[in-house]
């Protein structure tokens, strides 16, 4: 899917990993044309030595030169300058998500605020298999921090709530995300069957921030591309990409696990219609046409309250009259009730929420 085209487009590297300097390429890119990022820096671990399991066996952890910095202010330079890139980079109303521990995140965050970006959330990713904590002297290293930050304070950013409720089961996403680490056949390995990254992340981590953040054929972009995820599900997801990594070997691995992706031309499959945008239905429309007939007795899911249908569209229940809404609310005593999910009726042997009719017909109107 390629998606509309914006002014600078032809003047991006859409579709390609950049193999270089991420401060450098990212200052090379045209201003505003970037939708959204996703970074993944080094943790800066500052870690002395090998790390050993009580067995004395050896730990594979993060231990190349790209994670190594000679002190806090050096890292803090390096991260203030790609930041101030990044930010150049971003469209007014784009935004940026960037992952870390507790080694670097806390920096990290710091910086954001100092370049005015304008932080929307922290989300806690909670490991369902994180590493043990081999000697016993602090806590279980169980998570990792997202920041996810607007351009700036007046950014109308996007954020896709219809498709995170979709994607937890009807219910409004949390901050905090149980995703295991990449293993098995995610995990990309060397030609000695070796970890090609030492930090690749699970693609329903993507999945998820992708889709919460950018429509389809928008632009996506990592400036630390490492395994190639963030390219991966972009493609996956109808979105454009561009990669940035200063490893030539990651960047070919990357490039050829993202050509594997297969590509859908279905805009219809990658976007959720805000609710807020749907074309309203009165509820006495569904009369009109004989979706639901005068008469008919509806119900809330207890079975505790119930009404008639009038042929104006109007209910009918004890000492109540009025729209779905107000019966609802009056019999509950309460100052307000969503009547197209409280009210259900019987339907070919069946309980079902009146709401399914409502989208019938909204889907026939369209």
């Amino acid at each position: 899917m390629t998606g509309k085209k914006s002014k600078g487009d032809d003047d991006l590297p859409i579709g390609e990993i950049v193999v270089g300097d991420c401060i450098e390429t990212l200052q090379g890119l045209p201003e505003a044309s970037i939708d959204m990022i996703f970074a993944d820096p080094p943790y800066n671990l500052q870690l002395a030595g090998e790390l050993h399991r009580p067995n004395n066996s050896r730990v594979d952890g993060v231990e190349e030169a790209w994670d190594k910095f000679t002190s806090f202010e050096d890292y803090d330079r390096f991260t203030r300058a790609w930041l101030e890139a990044a930010h150049r980079a971003l469209k007014p109303n784009g935004s940026i998500w960037v992952i870390g521990s507790y080694h670097n995140i806390f920096r990290v965050g710091a910086a954001l605020q100092d370049l005015d970006f304008w932080i929307l959330n922290d989300v806690v990713w909670r490991k369902t298999n994180p590493m043990p904590n081999f000697r016993g002297r602090r806590f279980t290293n169980a998570h990792e921090t997202l920041i996810w930050a607007a351009r700036d304070k007046s950014s109308r950013h996007t954020f896709n709530h219809d498709a995170m409720k979709a994607l937890n089961d009807d219910l409004q996403m949390r901050s905090d995300w149980l995703i295991p680490l990449c293993t098995g056949p995610e995990r990309l390995k060397d030609e000695d069957g070796r970890k090609l990254h030492p930090t690749q992340k699970p693609e329903a981590l993507l999945h998820r921030a992708i889709l919460a953040a950018t429509r389809p054929g928008e632009i996506v972009l990592d400036p630390f591309m490492g395994a190639g995820t963030t390219g991966a599900v972009a493609k996956r997801l109808g979105r454009r990409w561009i990669g940035i990594e200063r490893e030539a070997h990651y960047a070919v691995g990357a490039t050829v696990r993202i050509a594997a992706v297969q590509e859908l031309d279905d805009p219809e499959l990658f976007e959720t219609p805000p609710k807020r945008e749907a074309k309203r239905i009165p509820f006495g429309w569904l009369i009109e046409r004989g979706l639901i007939e005068p008469g008919t007795v509806l119900f809330d899911v207890r079975k505790k309250y119930s009404a008639r249908v009038r042929a104006d569209g109007s209910l009918i229940a004890a000492d109540q009259t009025g729209s779905i809404h107000k019966v609802a609310a009056g019999l509950q005593g309460a100052p307000a009730c969503n009547g197209w999910t409280f009210w259900h009726m019987r339907h070919q042997g069946k309980d079902v929420p009146i709401d399914l009719f409502r989208q019938r017909l909204r889907a026939e109107l369209n």
